[in-house]
């Protein structure tokens, strides 16, 4: 049986939300090495944690994996999550 329609949509906008994250956070990098806008950019490509998961080493003596994670948006990557539900509303 075929997963319903919801959950599709579901799957979608995460996917429209984390592209518009990193393109977001991407172009506000970009954008921060170019001279006239260097007045202004800090403010938008400055981070802020909202939450950091120390990594954590699980030895299993043939394999070890290191598993963490951080969650640093930018102003840039909020204008690209709100971009990117814009195009998933219009899709």
């Amino acid at each position: 049986m075929r997963g319903s329609g919801f959950d599709r949509n579901i799957g979608l906008c995460l996917l429209f939300v984390v592209i518009g994250a990193i393109l977001g956070g991407l172009l506000g990098e970009i954008l921060n090495s170019v001279d006239a806008f260097s007045s202004f950019m800090p403010y938008l490509t400055r981070t802020y944690t909202v939450f950091d998961i120390h990594p954590v080493t699980i030895d299993l003596y043939v394999i070890r994996f290191t598993i963490g994670m951080a969650f640093t948006p930018n102003l840039m990557s909020f204008i690209g999550i709100v971009l990117a539900l814009v195009l998933f509303r219009r899709y």
